[in-house]
């Protein structure tokens, strides 16, 4: 899936490197329930993509994305509710590479496609409250905040609450 500037693709075994950059960054994860990574734990992540991508019918589709060759991230959608058509969209973006828009570029094109290919009509998203650029992301995208979910990730160690935002079809940018 091509955008202006991005190029979202599976992700092969050769990706492992450039994914390590951004999910050992403790800046990165600061705001997720997963990493700062040990290199095995990128090593299983790749893997598991690699599989995933090689099945017919997935619930999630993960992406990596690229800028001229170089993976400087990934988005996903997941499928959350097949009879409800209900889904959830998010993004990771290598530290370098934040401020110029990737994330909110990328994951407008993985809405076009929930609405277009998986036929989803909510998509959801969650953010801590402290990670203020993913709020812009997701306000840049038409998700609108509907609430505070307390106390709703174990982020190591630690209860943190979430934010939720969703789009409905119809709604946002790009909505069908």
């Amino acid at each position: 899936m091509a955008t202006d500037r991005l190029l979202l693709r599976d992700f092969t075994a050769g990706d492992v490197e450039a994914v390590h950059a951004y999910a050992a960054d403790p800046q990165v994860c600061r705001y997720m329930e997963w990493g700062p990574n040990t290199l095995e734990q990128t090593h299983e992540f790749v893997d598991q993509m690699v599989a995933a991508a090689s099945q017919p019918e997935r619930a999630a589709i993960n992406w990596a994305v690229t800028v001229g060759g170089a993976l400087v991230g990934t988005c996903m959608v997941s499928v959350t509710s097949v009879q409800h058509r209900r889904g959830e969209v998010g993004y990771v973006v290598a530290r370098e590479h934040w401020g110029r828009g990737y994330a909110t570029e990328a994951a407008s094109a993985v809405l076009a496609f929930a609405w277009r290919e998986l036929g989803l009509h909510r998509v959801e998203a969650t953010c801590r409250p402290g990670n203020l650029g993913s709020q812009r992301v997701l306000r840049k995208l038409g998700m609108q905040q509907e609430g505070v979910m307390r106390s709703h990730m174990l982020i190591r160690g630690v209860r943190e609450d979430s934010l939720l935002f969703a789009v409905v079809a119809g709604d946002g940018p790009g909505t069908a």
